[in-house]
């Protein structure tokens, strides 16, 4: 069993979207989470798909879509139906990281998800000079962005797992409440 849990199948089911630029680190936490142990990860071509669970009555099923140049063109089709978006920002990497901003306030702007509750992860902070959780924070322009909706900055490191289990926690919460706060919202509509 991996630092999360996939075991309870009465728990409520949450589609989490994993974005970020090729090399971010995306599978690498992905699998770190789920397995609880460093695999070998190659560019991830489309998509991986796994459950992970928190113990606390919601399931997550997220969606790491690849992060190359070409693959960004479809992350949009993923939207639909999201309940949450982990953006993974490689820190270490200053020549992309524009692009990686760039990218992050376009797939904000999808109509699908233009409420859910956002976790950016500050990946490889075990990297000297990695840029800090502050320094994403303010150059994501995250404040801004993410003023409607749940949001937060998580330092992590996927390779060690330190800051995963905190961020998936955080957007856990934020989840629980985003699905609640819509669940209420269609149940007015359908009195109407």
């Amino acid at each position: 069993m991996g630092l999360l849990s996939s075991k309870n199948p009465k728990a409520k089911q949450a589609h989490i979207l994993l974005l970020g630029l090729d090399s971010a680190g995306k599978s690498t936490l992905l699998y770190k989470l789920k397995l609880a142990k460093d695999i070998v990860t190659i560019p991830t071509i489309g998509f991986n798909v796994e459950m992970i669970e928190l113990g606390k009555g919601i399931s997550l099923t997220v969606w790491d879509v690849g992060g190359q140049e070409k693959m960004r063109t479809l992350w949009g089709c993923y939207c639909e139906h999201t309940d949450g978006l982990v953006y993974v920002v490689d820190s270490t990497d200053k020549q992309r990281l524009e692009d990686s901003r760039r990218e992050f306030e376009h797939i904000l702007k999808n109509e699908h998800i233009e409420n859910v509750p956002v976790v950016l992860l500050a990946n490889k902070q075990d990297v000297p000079g990695a840029l800090t959780a502050e320094d994403i924070t303010r150059i994501f322009k995250v404040k801004k962005l993410c003023c409607n909706r749940n949001w937060c900055v998580q330092p992590c490191c996927a390779i060690t797992g330190d800051g995963l289990t905190e961020g998936f926690r955080k957007l856990t919460e934020f989840v629980k409440s985003h699905m609640k706060t819509r669940g209420d919202t269609l149940a007015f509509f359908k009195q109407k």
